[in-house]
């Protein structure tokens, strides 16, 4: 998901987003997918299946660490290739059902760079169609985003994508690893520990105060390369809708 911080209220309602506040009240227009990573972790296991046939045991941080960083390596625009994550259902497209695909023409190349990079792409397809409603429709211009979690754990790779994607630059911070239990450890030390401070100023001057950051800002060849496979993406939609139907569980 994404969330974004409003300096003023929507215009509209829309069936795609969801409304919630910052902890301190602010207005959030947030972006909810039904389907991330998961097919892509699908792959990546499959992968540490087929090194350890041949004897090699890798860490999860080593496999997706060299899998990632061998997506860089590919065309931005996945020429060819195109992937659906859909292992349920996804509202902001009307899926009622997910069909995880994977679909390639025929004089499509093959290599692991972009298969990777098409899965990593797949996976914020949905979100990148979200996101405009809120830029397209609601006219919002975005400052910068800040990523967190494990897709942004290898560094300067699923950022740089993700910035290519929504053409917006992405910070990540040294602890975009951790999960939601270290975000709810830290606001229950602001409960206890905030001396009148607000949340913004007691995040800013004593948890993330010497937190390194590293920022990626998209580049021309990237975002063309990532508007090509949405283009392929939105109209491979009927094929997803057909699996649907007619891929029976």
């Amino acid at each position: 998901f994404s969330m974004m911080v409003l300096e003023h209220p929507l215009s509209g309602v829309y069936p795609e987003l969801d409304l919630v506040t910052t902890p301190e009240g602010e207005p959030v227009a947030m972006v909810h997918c039904n389907n991330c990573t998961s097919d892509l972790n699908a792959w990546v296991n499959m992968f540490r299946e087929a090194a350890e046939l041949f004897g090699c045991e890798v860490t999860a941080d080593e496999l997706y660490g060299r899998l990632f960083r061998k997506a860089m390596e590919s065309k931005t625009d996945c020429k060819g290739l195109l992937s659906y994550c859909y292992l349920s259902g996804e509202h902001i497209t009307g899926m009622e059902a997910g069909r995880p695909l994977f679909a390639r023409t025929p004089d499509s190349e093959l290599h692991l760079s972009d298969f990777m990079r098409v899965q990593m792409y797949a996976s914020m397809a949905t979100l990148r169609m979200g996101m405009d409603i809120l830029v397209q429709k609601e006219g919002i211009c975005l400052a910068r985003m800040l990523g967190h979690g494990g897709f942004f754990k290898t560094q300067g790779v699923g950022q740089k994508m993700m910035s290519d994607a929504l053409n917006v630059p992405v910070t990540v911070m040294e602890t975009a690893g951790e999960g939601g239990a270290w975000g709810m450890a830290i606001l229950a030390s602001f409960r206890r520990d905030n001396h009148n401070l607000g949340l913004a100023k007691y995040l800013n001057g004593h948890v993330f105060q010497d937190t390194g950051t590293l920022t990626e800002v998209p580049d021309k060849e990237g975002h063309l390369g990532f508007e090509q496979f949405m283009a392929r993406f939105r109209e491979g939609l009927y094929i997803e809708r057909a699996a649907v139907k007619y891929l029976k569980v």
